[in-house]
């Protein structure tokens, strides 16, 4: 029988354990990054609808206590791990009073997360890991692709898009953008050229002036066709542009040729 692999929400800062964090249990379920900012959590519970959310606690006087907030009053179904060591978890011992909450003393192994998680999902673990075991050659061998819109909408359309073809990661800003980027590095981005605060234009100069990101292809998607806006892309030498709402055939055609150039 095959089991569909559950959502987990990671949220946490960028570091070598949550990138190890996120490689190992993207074995088993798909992993969506996000950073511990409320609005940015908030966005992202409505696009990605996790099954579980997973907070690493470290540094825990830097994150927005509100996320705990919002995910016990809007989002109390949805049950969450948080990794911390007992000084950490206590900045938010309250929330632990009931059982949406839990904590994971760190430090704790890879193999102790999936099995918590596998707990609170009621999950057979070993099922889990059968029904997996075929499917980790073929997500290493998926090209990643990191779409980058402040539109929730637009993202879950270009999400369902993709995924069947690439491996899918999502971000709603600028700034977010460069974080996923940083945890697990994409081999190709579509990036919202209309964005608030960080627009598109910003975020590619970001990508451009990080030594280990330049060489990354973007293709801009852009809602304003005049010239004076499509100029102004093209000028930015992207990998390519499409407006929105891109044509899937297209898009397709344009992301595999850039991934898979001909010899």
């Amino acid at each position: 029988m095959v089991i569909k692999m559950k959502k987990i929400l990671l949220i946490g800062k960028l570091n070598n354990i949550m990138k190890e964090t996120n490689k190992f249990l993207s074995q088993f379920f798909h992993v969506q990054l996000c950073s511990e900012n409320a609005g940015v959590l908030e966005g992202m519970m409505k696009i990605v609808n996790p099954d579980l959310v997973l907070i690493s606690l470290v540094g825990a006087y830097d994150i927005d206590t509100s996320i705990f907030f919002m995910l016990s009053d809007q989002y109390a179904r949805i049950p969450v791990l948080t990794i911390g060591t007992k000084e950490e978890s206590n900045a938010f011992f309250k929330y632990y009073e009931n059982r949406q909450f839990e904590n994971l003393i760190r430090p704790v192994e890879n193999t102790a997360i999936k099995k918590a998680i596998c707990r609170r999902l009621d999950l057979n673990e070993q099922e889990i890991e059968k029904n997996t075991a075929g499917k980790i050659k073929e997500t290493e061998d998926k090209k990643r692709v990191l779409v980058v819109d402040d539109n929730g909408t637009a993202l879950r359309t270009m999400k369902a898009m993709l995924e069947g073809y690439y491996e899918v990661a999502v971000a709603i800003s600028g700034a977010q953008a460069m974080t996923s980027i940083g945890k697990k590095r994409p081999d190709l981005i579509l990036l919202d050229y209309e964005m608030p605060v960080c627009n598109g234009k910003m975020t590619l100069e970001m990508i451009r002036a990080d030594e280990d990101m330049k060489d990354i292809p973007v293709i801009f998607l852009t809602a304003i066709n005049d010239r004076a806006n499509i100029e102004a892309v093209l000028k930015l030498k992207p990998a390519g542009y499409f407006l929105k709402p891109p044509v899937k055939e297209r898009l397709l055609a344009e992301i595999d040729k850039i991934l898979n150039p001909a010899p």
